[in-house]
């Protein structure tokens, strides 16, 4: 069974940085993408950044500049190192995967549908405080 855990969220202050983990374990695929989306109640989750097994990766608009996914190909952890934290940032931030052979593009969009992606983790909280 697929398992995905996010770490590393907290409390920071507007302008500072924070690194998000994602640990995936108990997959047997060689292609996949794996994404970040964030959640705020109320409001429709938001693809934010999201990479290849290859090494393609694709940003919205509005985090660009700001965040960067990476990996860790022998960890199996996908990274989002995220700067110049703003409030409006303060959500659940959650790391999904997909095994389906898609882009990083379109899971942009799918991590906006509960269920799009075919695995997703439980969330790490990020408080921004202005």
């Amino acid at each position: 069974q697929v398992q995905l855990t996010e770490s590393g969220g907290g409390s920071v202050q507007s302008g500072g940085s924070l690194r998000l983990s994602c640990e995936v374990s108990g997959y047997s695929y060689n292609e996949y993408v794996i994404g970040w989306f964030r959640e705020v109640p109320g409001k429709t989750p938001k693809g934010l950044a999201a990479i290849h097994s290859d090494g393609t990766t694709a940003y919205v608009d509005s985090v660009k500049g700001r965040f960067t996914i990476s990996q860790d190909n022998a960890k199996m952890i996908i990274y989002l190192d995220m700067s110049n934290l703003k409030p409006e940032d303060t959500a659940t931030y959650v790391c999904a995967a997909d095994f389906g052979g898609g882009t990083p593009v379109q899971a942009l969009g799918l991590m906006t549908h509960v269920g799009g992606m075919d695995y997703s983790g439980k969330g790490t909280l990020v408080t921004v405080s202005s």
